[in-house]
Formats: C-alpha cells, structure tokens, sequence
C-alpha cells in the first residue's frame, strides 16, 4: 500500500490528530497530529472498539456496517470510521470538541475516505 497523506484531515475545524490503523493488528499505518494523544496507543485500542462493536453486531444479526463510531469524552470527540473499501481498515480521528462541528466533521471525513487511493 502506498503511503498514505493524512494532512487534508487537519483542515477540520477542532482537528488535534488522525491515524490510519489496521483493525487486525491495532497498527497506526498513518498519522498526524497528536496533540498530547499517543496515536499509537489509541490506534491500539480503538482496534479493540471496532472489533467488539463487529461481534456485537453479528451477535445482534443486524446484517449493517459500521458508518463511524463516536466517542464523546468532555473536551474531545474521537471518530472511528471503518473504510468502506477495506473494512480491515479504519480511520480515527480526534477533534477538540469545543472548536468543532461534529456533523460537518463526519461529512468531511466521509468525503476523506472517498478521496484515498489505495494504488
């Protein structure tokens, strides 16, 4: 795969970090940014989320995918967002839930994912 640029995504408006991770390996192949957050740990553990909120869905027979996943904490909002096109990947992004849009920011995370080309 080739390198990935992550620096579109810190045109979000709140934007402190972003990683691309392998769900399989809890690997951050991509990332930018931080701001205090270990990218690394958190890539690591966000693939622990993604992969339990997959088994409960499959518990659950709820025959969707996964859009995003949000975690609200009380300064920040983390993103999750499994790629349509690799589903052993997944975004994860981190805004300062302050200076943010959340809505607009899944749109424009959206419209991130549609714009990586993995040749």
């Amino acid at each position: 795969m080739a390198k990935l640029d992550l620096t579109p995504l810190s045109q979000i408006d709140g934007f402190v970090g972003a990683a691309l991770v392998d769900s399989d390996s809890g690997m951050a192949l991509a990332k930018l940014g931080g701001g205090g957050v270990d990218l690394d740990l958190a890539a690591s553990g966000n693939a622990e989320v993604v992969k339990a909120k997959r088994r409960v869905a499959g518990s659950l027979k709820l025959n969707d995918g996964i859009e995003d996943i949000l975690i609200t904490l009380g300064k920040q909002y983390h993103l999750l967002r499994p790629l349509e096109r690799n589903e052993k990947l997944f975004l994860y992004v981190v805004l300062d839930r302050v200076k943010s849009n959340l809505a607009l920011s899944r749109h424009e995370l959206k419209s991130f994912e549609q714009s990586l080309d993995f040749n």
